[in-house]
Order: structure tokens, then C-alpha cells, then sequence
């Protein structure tokens, strides 16, 4: 049985309280595949941060998380599911898309209510995931910006899977300098989410100020579940 409680006080210990810059690091749980009772011992144990991959995993387990958890979105995300969301999630990580922003703005509209948002940069070109390209960055953080009921606090990147460190530091720096760059011009800009269990070390030290953290609390997925 993995300890929870001991993965989190670990982490708790070594992810620094401040990145290069100065800025605070916040440590969210991704909970994608796991049971509402280990997501509530993680939060037992100091999670203040949880994120969901699913909607469908997300409805399940809303009311039987426990502790005032801040609840964030950070999976692909249909623009025919944000309804069963809106309110619900303090921030998403996932916006990789003008129609999916354009519908959160429409349906927050509609709620009376203003949804943050952090726009999905693809910072490593690839096919298999989602987000504007790093050249559309401004542009489309511009555009989103000016649609109502939305609160652009910015940007979220997912480094590809390669054993360059090289590489991935040069990627992560990238990111960071156009978060900086953004950042002079939106003043609601607040986070770089960059880093999941096998590299927010390094993505801490280029200047990420939000890790998403799944493996490193939970173990490994057992898919076959």
C-alpha cells in the first residue's frame, strides 16, 4: 500500500518554498484514477491543492472530498462538459483552445460567476498534445483576455518525455520568458504551471511557480483497474 502520508511530507520538504524568482511554489495533487478516500488522505496530510484530469472523475467525487481543497481542471477538457464545471473549479490548467475558451467565458457569463484560467502553450510542438504554439502565445492570451468573465492568471506547458535535460531546460526557459513577457502586459498573470512527478525539479529551477504532482503522491497507475 503506497504511504501518502510519507510522499507528501516528503514533498512538502523538498519542493522549495520559492522558485529562482522569488515566487511562491504551489504543489497540486493530480488525482486522475485515484479513490476519493486517498485524495482525502493526501489533503489530511497537507495537499491545499487538488487537480482533475476527467469530468466524469471529477461529478464522481466532487461532494466526497474533504478539507476545502482548492479544485483545479488540468485535463483536456470538451467544450460540451465545461457546464458541469463552471463554479466549480477555481482554476483551469487546459485552456488549449479559443472555441473552449469561448464557451467557459459564455457559460461563467451565464453563472454570474468569473472563471481563472491558464492558457496551454504546446512548448514542445507535438502532435499528441494540445495548446497554442509558442509564436501564438501573445496573440491568443490577448484574444482570451478580452473575452468576459474570464480571468487570465497564466500559462500552463507540459514538457516532452526526453532524457535531454539539455533540451528540456532550454524549453522550460522559454516558457519562462514568455511568462515574463506576457506578464508586463496582464497584470492577473499569477502562475507558470510546468512540471508533473518526473521533472518539476527542473522545471522549479527555469522558473515554474506551480508543479502538478500525481506519481510522486499516489504511485503509479495501475491502468487495469
Amino acid at each position: 500500500m503506497t504511504n501518502i502520508e510519507e510522499n507528501v511530507k516528503k514533498l512538502l520538504t523538498e519542493i522549495p518554498e520559492r522558485n529562482p524568482q522569488g515566487e511562491k511554489v504551489t504543489l497540486v495533487a493530480a488525482v486522475k484514477m485515484q479513490t476519493s478516500e486517498d485524495i482525502n488522505r493526501a489533503i489530511r496530510a497537507g495537499v491545499r491543492a487538488i487537480g482533475d484530469n476527467h469530468v466524469q472523475e471529477f461529478k464522481q467525487k466532487y461532494d466526497l472530498i474533504e478539507g476545502g481543497a482548492e479544485r483545479h481542471f488540468i485535463g483536456h477538457l470538451q467544450t460540451n462538459k465545461v457546464k458541469y464545471l463552471i463554479g466549480r473549479v477555481q482554476l483551469y490548467h487546459s485552456v488549449d483552445r479559443f472555441n473552449l475558451a469561448e464557451e467557459l467565458s459564455r457559460r461563467s457569463a451565464a453563472a454570474g460567476v468569473a472563471s481563472n484560467i491558464l492558457v496551454q502553450i504546446n512548448i514542445g510542438n507535438e502532435e499528441s498534445k494540445g495548446g497554442f504554439e509558442l509564436e501564438e502565445a501573445s496573440d491568443a492570451v490577448e484574444k482570451i483576455a478580452a473575452l468576459p468573465a474570464l480571468n487570465v492568471q497564466g500559462l500552463m506547458a507540459m514538457l516532452p518525455l526526453t532524457d535531454d535535460e539539455c533540451e528540456l531546460e532550454r524549453l522550460a526557459g522559454l516558457m519562462r520568458e514568455k511568462y515574463d513577457a506576457l506578464r508586463a502586459s496582464c497584470p492577473s498573470f499569477r502562475y507558470l504551471s510546468m512540471g508533473m512527478s518526473g521533472d518539476w525539479k527542473l522545471c522549479v529551477n527555469c522558473g515554474s511557480n506551480m508543479i502538478r504532482l500525481g506519481t510522486s503522491i499516489f504511485g503509479a497507475r495501475h491502468y487495469d483497474k
